[in-house]
């Protein structure tokens, strides 16, 4: 098996310049191309799922899509969705803190 070379990523970066082009005010997010999945673009928004969902109305993504998960033993909600957009696979992930209940404060009693 040969190295992968940066050309296998071209489809992935053409993407990505497309999504600058058309959606320039949405926030910005941390964006992932690997040799692994050259044919996928992720995208994840930290501590920020009105980002996230900005993204998600921005490229069509139905909210029904999107899998919710908990991860960090509970500490922090995943969100997670996957579209194809021009061609190429595009991965959304949005992840938050959870935040944690004290005890004994804001409980009725």
């Amino acid at each position: 098996m040969s190295a992968p070379k940066m050309s296998g990523l071209s489809a992935a970066v053409t993407v990505l310049a497309s999504l600058m082009a058309r959606f320039p005010e949405l926030p910005a997010v941390d964006v992932h191309v690997s040799t692994i999945f050259p044919d996928q673009v992720e995208l994840s928004a930290h501590n920020d799922l009105a980002a996230f969902e900005a993204w998600r109305e921005a490229l069509g993504i139905d909210s029904w899509a999107v899998v919710h998960k908990v991860q960090s033993r509970g500490t922090t909600r995943v969100l997670d969705v996957q579209t194809v957009f021009t061609g190429v696979r595009l991965r959304l992930v949005g992840y938050a803190e959870i935040p944690t209940l004290v005890a004994g404060v804001g409980v009725a009693s």
